[in-house]
């Protein structure tokens, strides 16, 4: 009977991942650096599969340059929904290509120092996300406020394989110098293929936002004056050319609207009413969808659209979020006997 190691059976599941998410790319220009990502993950996991179920050793010398590459690609993904780089696409490509060639230079000199430097790799570049990440959802500048919280779920358990995936080099390094491997095998078939699994999944989720936010102060500071100015710009200019309609509506775009720095948007709003922008414009959209599920006989999915929602599982999150309830519960109780 033919023998196919887990590592193939995970990447075939990656494949198909990837394959599922470029087709919900539509119009918008996709996250290409994150379908590189899970595509990365589908060659680790298949080289993981010559190595560790058939005993390939040359894998062993084009491994260690190929995974050097998804801390970067990670990066890259990230920060292509934080901020436009002002770098040009070579300079970018040659910056993120410098860990592969460092290990690649390990690989021809000092082998014994490869795993030390995937580790400072793959902690240096989780990071590198999680400082970008220090904003929260709003440091999503370019992703669309329906997506921006999954998104940044997403993001946070990239960063997080990226550290698990550095500790189980280190468990390696030391199973190797201590008990000579004898454990290395079955950490690294398990523990890898399921940071790849992680990796994926975080790509393809964290893609659904396509196109960064600014830096919004964490620390709870007292409503200024300018603050309370900014919210009524923003609620003027929301209720007058109701923006929240926009499915595509981000923060960048908010704030040209505006004519209001994104930084001042996203800090006013955090201080004043201690919640995101992405929150803050959900809160417009759900209060009109349940204005519509009570005066009229559209359904809910029509709703949904009309509000500038694209998807009925964040449709529900926030639905629920805002009414504890669902929408249809919504509906039901609107027309009950108490209305």
């Amino acid at each position: 009977m033919l023998f196919i190691p887990l590592p193939f059976v995970v990447a075939l599941l990656l494949l198909i991942l990837f394959v599922t998410v470029l087709r919900r790319e539509e119009e918008a220009a996709p996250n290409r650096p994150f379908l590189a990502l899970i595509l990365l993950s589908v060659l680790l996991s298949i080289l993981s599969g010559l190595r560790w179920g058939y005993g390939v050793q040359a894998v062993s010398m084009v491994a260690p340059v190929i995974a050097a590459l998804v801390p970067p690609l990670t990066y890259a993904g990230v920060s292509r929904l934080v901020r436009t780089s002002r770098r040009s696409l070579p300079a970018r490509i040659a910056l993120h290509a410098v860990p592969a060639a460092v290990i690649l230079l390990l690989i021809t000199f000092r082998r014994d120092t490869i795993d030390i430097a995937l580790v400072l790799v793959f902690v240096g570049y989780a990071v590198a996300i999680l400082l970008l990440m220090r904003p929260g959802a709003d440091a999503l500048r370019l992703a669309p406020f329906e997506g921006a919280v999954p998104a940044y779920r997403a993001i946070i358990f990239a960063a997080a394989a990226l550290c698990l995936s550095a500790a189980v080099d280190i468990f390696v390094f030391l199973d190797f110098t201590w008990a000579h491997g004898a454990h290395a095998m079955t950490l690294i078939s398990v523990s890898n293929l399921a940071i790849l699994v992680i990796l994926g999944i975080a790509a393809a989720a964290a893609s659904r936002s396509r196109a960064p936010a600014e830096t919004v102060e964490m620390t709870p500071r007292p409503e200024t004056i300018e603050d309370k100015e900014t919210i009524a710009a923003v609620d003027a200019l929301m209720e007058a050319k109701k923006l929240y309609h926009d499915a595509n509506l981000n923060l960048d775009r908010l704030a040209r609207k505006a004519g209001i720095p994104a930084r001042q948007i996203s800090a006013a709003i955090n201080r004043a009413m201690d919640k995101n922008v992405s929150q803050y414009v959900n809160d417009y959209r759900i209060g009109e969808a349940c204005r519509l599920l009570a005066d009229t006989e559209k359904s809910v999915t029509e709703v949904m659209f009309d509000v500038g929602f694209q998807t009925k599982s964040n449709f529900n999150r926030e639905f629920r979020r805002v009414t504890d309830m669902t929408p249809v519960a919504w509906r039901q109780k609107k027309a009950g006997p108490t209305c």
